[in-house]
Formats: structure tokens, sequence, C-alpha cells
């Protein structure tokens, strides 16, 4: 059998009530093979480009506000007739539940260009990449240093099972579930190593808790600044309660802040959790491996005209971000811009090897299919899949070099 026809996963990823258990052939990539797949000027970062992206989410959203603020207060008796007076202040609230959604899109894209500051991906210039990082995460009520930090530990161990820092999962003992039972479980989703001991000792070393004690002289400072740019954030905040009332606030900045939030973490729970998704143990992990353990998702999109307009809508609002993920993680500092060729270059590359980086849309139905699929991971294992309730995989890995005879090993 070819590698091709081995490691093919299809678009839609495999749902765990199949009664073959898909073999995932672990990549054995490396990061040249990966970096040399995109073209060179997809690596270029232009300051005065990126800016245009900024003023273009900042135009949006002040227009956005402008209209809502000058129009949604004249929805009364004496500028719209409607049959019943509760019917007013039902039509003021569906009109800014829709403001709030339609601001927190651009708004959401003002946090990924943030973000991609925190990369270094806005500018050739380190100075104007983090103030302009600063200024715009703390406009959102981050702390652009302190994220910028863990947020790189995260790209560097995407998908390690003891040294990511986000979406890790629990394990079956973290979860209080009761040992193995081979007569209702399967015991796919994970390798065992003989060297798995070793593994866990190495992966002490590298904890969040030694991060922390590594804070030191520069690192320091710059969590500071950090601290105060959300203190100026909570201070604006606060005035402007004072000035315009608590409940103009709330409607015009708080909604769409929510959204934006809402946006980040469903994004990224989409992007890093699947059935169909590796998690890697320390003795087996690799940043290629790591890199390719995520899936890019249309967001919000879909077959048909209407799934096709969602998705053209929030994936430019967003820059891509949800859509061009696995680029992203394989070069942090290509701006978004350029990252949508980069994506098409690496599908070539690793269609030769039989992968696919693209997942299922990224809707709320998709979420739930996640959630009642991904309940835990086993307690040991080099590479582990997600299981559901029932104890069953959708995937086990092999090695390239074990052949794709091997099925498992027994985790009893």
């Amino acid at each position: 059998m070819s590698t091709r026809a081995r490691t093919t996963a299809k678009a839609t990823t495999p749902t765990v009530e199949e009664t073959q258990v898909e073999k995932f052939v672990v990549p054995d990539l490396t990061v040249k093979d990966l970096l040399s797949a995109i073209p060179a000027h997809c690596f270029e970062r232009s300051f005065f480009r990126s800016s245009l992206y900024v003023v273009w989410d900042l135009a949006l959203v002040g227009t956005s506000a402008y209209l809502a603020t000058t129009y949604i207060p004249q929805i009364n008796p004496t500028n719209v007739s409607l049959p019943h007076p509760a019917l007013y202040k039902a039509a003021r609230f569906v009109a800014w539940a829709a403001y709030a959604f339609a601001t927190g899109l651009p708004a959401t894209g003002i946090w990924v260009i943030a973000h991609e500051c925190g990369h270094q991906a806005f500018s050739t210039s380190k100075l104007a990449n983090n103030t302009v990082g600063w200024i715009l995460h703390s406009a959102l009520g981050v702390p652009y240093h302190s994220w910028r930090i863990s947020h790189g530990k995260h790209h560097a161990q995407t998908s390690h099972l003891t040294g990511d820092q986000v979406f890790v999962p629990k394990t079956r003992r973290d979860r209080g579930l009761p040992a193995l039972n081979l007569d209702k479980e399967n015991v796919e989703g994970t390798r065992v190593s003989a060297d798995l001991q070793h593994a866990f000792a190495e992966a002490l070393d590298d904890t969040p808790i030694k991060s922390i004690l590594l804070l030191t002289g520069q690192l320091f400072w710059e969590v500071i600044i950090s601290d105060v740019g959300v203190f100026l954030w909570l201070a604006l905040i606060g005035l402007s309660v004072n000035t315009w009332g608590f409940l103009t606030v709330f409607r015009t900045y708080i909604m769409p802040y929510l959204w934006v939030n809402h946006w980040l973490v469903f994004i990224t729970f989409l992007q890093h959790t699947d059935p169909a998704l590796p998690h890697y143990q320390a003795s087996s992990f690799t940043f290629p491996r790591g890199a390719l353990s995520t899936f890019d998702r249309e967001l919000m999109g879909g077959p048909g005209i209407w799934g096709k307009f969602c998705g053209f809508i929030c994936g430019t609002a967003t820059h891509g971000i949800s859509e061009t993920h696995v680029a992203h993680h394989i070069a942090s500092k290509m701006p978004h811009y350029h990252a949508w060729e980069a994506k098409r270059c690496l599908e070539e590359r690793l269609a030769r090897e039989g992968m696919t980086i693209q997942g299922n849309p990224g809707t709320w139905s998709e979420a739930l299919r996640i959630v009642q699929e991904c309940k835990f991971i086993e307690d040991e294992g080099e590479v582990r899949f997600y299981k559901n309730a029932n104890g069953k995989a959708a995937r086990v890995a092999v090695f390239s070099s074990e052949g794709i005879s091997d099925s498992g090993v027994d985790v009893q």
C-alpha cells in the first residue's frame, strides 16, 4: 500500500462510529521541507501594508458604532410605526445585538493584527511591532507582552502533552474514569513507548513554572508594561461609564468585546481540537509534527451559496486566522495577507505525502460534534488521540518505519 493511500484523511474528519479505526502515519517532515514549500515573497513584511489593515478594521468598527448610536435610538414611536409599544424595545434590542455581532468580527480582526505584532509579522521593526501590538491589545484588555511570551511557547510546542499552553486534553486519570475495559473500549488512540518514564522526567524540566522563574530583566519589565496597558484600559472603561453611563458603554463597547472573546475561544478550540488530531508525548514530539497537528477551518462556512458567503465574510473580517492556521504555525512571522498563498502551496506539498490540513467548516454545530466526541485521552502513549464517552478513538498512530500493520498496543 502506498504512503499516500495510508495517510490520506478525508475532508470530513472521521467519526468514532467507524468500524475500522483509521491509521495515522506520524509525519517525518522537517522544518526545511515545510518552509521550502512556501514562496520567498510570502515572508516579506510591510509596515505600510499592515497599517492599512489596521485603518480598515478601525474604520469598519467606527462606522458600525456611528450607525448604531445614530439610528438605533430612532426606533421609537416618533420615527417608526409598530403595532405594539413593546415592539420598540424588542426592535432596539435586536438592532443592538446585530450591531454587537457585526462589530465583533472586524474587532476580532484588530485582535488578529495585534497577535501578528506579537509574532513580529507586522513589520521588520521590532519597536513598531511591539508598539502597535501593545496599543491594539491593550485596547482589547489583553496584556500584550505576557500574552506574547506564553503564546510563543504554545507555538514552539503545539500539541505537546506536557509543554503546550492551551487545549491540552484531559487524560483518563484527570477525568476520574475507571481503568481501561478491553471488553467495551478499543486500545487505539495511543501508542506506548518503552521509554515513557524517561520522557515524563524529561518533560518536567520544561514547565510553565520554570518559565515564570525565568521572567527577569527585560521580560519582567515587558510584563509590567503589559499590566499598565490593562490598567489603562480598565481606567478608560471606568471613565467612559462615568461620562456616558453603563448602558451606553455596555452596548457600544462591551457587547462587541464579548463577541471578540467568543470568536477567539471558538476559533482556537476548533483549530486544536478534533478526534483526528494527534497529541504528542515529549519523546515523539517535533516542531513540524506539532505545527501539522492543527486544522484549517472555514469560519462559519459550509456548502451552498449561503455557506460560501458566510465563510467569505467571516474569513475576510478575521484575516484568515481560522482558514490559514497551519501555515501560521509553520511560519509565524509571515503576515496574514501572504498566508493564503502559503496555505495553497503547503497543501500541494502535503498532498504528495497523502496529508491534508483542512478540517470541517468552523461552525457551532461542528463545535458541538467535537465536544461530544472528544472526551479524554489515555494516560500513557507517545501519540494519543481523543476518545469519546464510550472509550472509542477515531484514529491510531503508527510510525512509517513500523509499517501499516501496527494497530496499537495494550495500555492496561
